[in-house]
């Protein structure tokens, strides 16, 4: 296969493990995380760090049921995915960033639904000819920084 075509197909499955978490996350399907994650993975978000499967889901997990007040069961907040960039690091590895637009679809005492803005930095490794995240950290840009601070020059544009 030409080398340009795979490298189109891999960013395409590579994109899918984002959509595919927030689906499983938001959906409360927990069990099915081993089909983004690696076995091995390190996650590290607003609620902890969780290192390996088993740790992630139990974290993933209390966070649901944290934001699952009404016991619905389903889709109490919402993760929106965009602006995907992922650069591939070699023939079974990758590295990527993607924003996360993050809304709370449970009863907040504030009407505005949004819960915060991210920036996910992610490590992809291809498991048993799947690609799984094996490494991600989110940044949170909004409503307070819990990352680096914009270059100076960024800023000064507004870029």
């Amino acid at each position: 296969m030409d080398n340009t075509i795979k490298g189109l197909l891999d960013r395409e499955e590579i994109r899918n493990l984002r959509t595919l978490y927030a689906h499983h996350l938001d959906s409360n399907n927990i069990a099915a995380l081993d089909q983004v994650f690696s076995d091995d993975a390190v996650v590290d978000v607003t609620v902890g760090k969780m290192e390996g499967i088993d740790a992630i889901r139990t974290g993933l997990a209390d966070a649901f049921r944290l934001f699952d007040r009404d016991r619905q069961g389903s889709y109490p907040f919402m993760h929106a995915i965009a602006n995907h960039w992922i650069t591939l690091t070699g023939p079974d590895t990758a590295e990527g960033k993607c924003y996360l637009i993050d809304f709370e679809t449970a009863t907040k005492p504030d009407p505005n639904p949004l819960l915060l803005l991210g920036l996910y930095a992610d490590e992809y490794r291809r498991v048993k000819g799947h690609w799984r995240i094996t490494r991600t950290r989110l940044e949170v840009v909004w409503p307070e920084r819990n990352g680096p601070t914009p270059h100076a020059d960024d800023q000064a544009t507004g870029a």
